[in-house]
Order: structure tokens, then C-alpha cells, then sequence
């Protein structure tokens, strides 16, 4: 039996997307000077709003309002999957683990959306 998370660092779910965003940064970070404004300011932004999300939602009460910002973080990551496609066509850098690792923190979210909404009052239930 899994004990109920007391802040939002401890889901694997954050800590996989925050582990994310750091590499992205790193990435865009080698970016060239013309994308300062373009792709590495839209992906970052995107980037940080998957964890921030998750975080914020964690302390909402309600189903309904934490089910809210975990979907602002599920669209967010699916923007950000399309700037590894980006970033890859434009050749600024092998974007493969990236996506892949997306896709993991995909069912990992998708997973905590679902206990969630299995739960009476969406209480942090889980490490998810």
C-alpha cells in the first residue's frame, strides 16, 4: 500500500517532469541566439508549466480543481512534445530521449489523474 504524498515533491510524477524541464533548459540553452524569443522561450515556458501545474494542483481540494491543472499540465506536455519534433527538424539537437521520456511522464500523469478521480475528495493518495 502506497502512503499519501504531503507536498507535491514527493510525486514521481513531479520529480520526473521537474528532472525534465532541467534538461530542456540545457538543451535550448545551446539553442542559437535568434530562437532567445522564439523556440527556446516557448518550450521553456511550456517546459515549466508541466511540474508548476502538477504542483499547483496538488493543493486544491476539490476533484474538480485538481483535475483542472492536472489537464493545463497534460496540454503542456503535449506542447512540448511537438518542439522535440520542432527542435529535432530544425536540427538543434537530438530531441529522442526527450520524447521518450515524455511519454513516460504521459502515463505517469494520466495515471495520477485516474486516482484522483477514484478517490472521494481527490486527497493525495499517491506517489504518483
Amino acid at each position: 500500500m502506497r502512503t499519501a504524498a504531503r507536498s507535491f515533491t514527493e510525486l514521481e510524477v513531479w520529480k520526473n517532469s521537474h528532472a525534465w524541464v532541467l534538461k530542456v533548459y540545457r538543451l535550448t540553452g545551446t539553442f542559437p541566439d535568434h530562437e532567445r524569443f522564439g523556440l527556446t522561450s516557448q518550450w521553456r515556458r511550456a517546459a515549466v508549466s508541466i511540474p508548476a501545474n502538477i504542483a499547483e494542483g496538488f493543493r486544491k481540494y476539490t476533484t474538480a480543481d485538481k483535475a483542472r491543472f492536472l489537464n493545463v499540465a497534460e496540454g503542456s506536455l503535449e506542447e512540448c512534445r511537438y518542439y522535440c519534433i520542432l527542435a529535432q527538424d530544425l536540427g538543434y539537437g537530438d530531441t529522442g530521449d526527450l520524447h521518450e521520456e515524455l511519454d513516460v511522464i504521459n502515463r505517469q500523469l494520466a495515471a495520477y489523474i485516474r486516482q484522483i478521480r477514484q478517490s472521494k475528495a481527490g486527497r493525495h493518495i499517491d506517489r504518483a
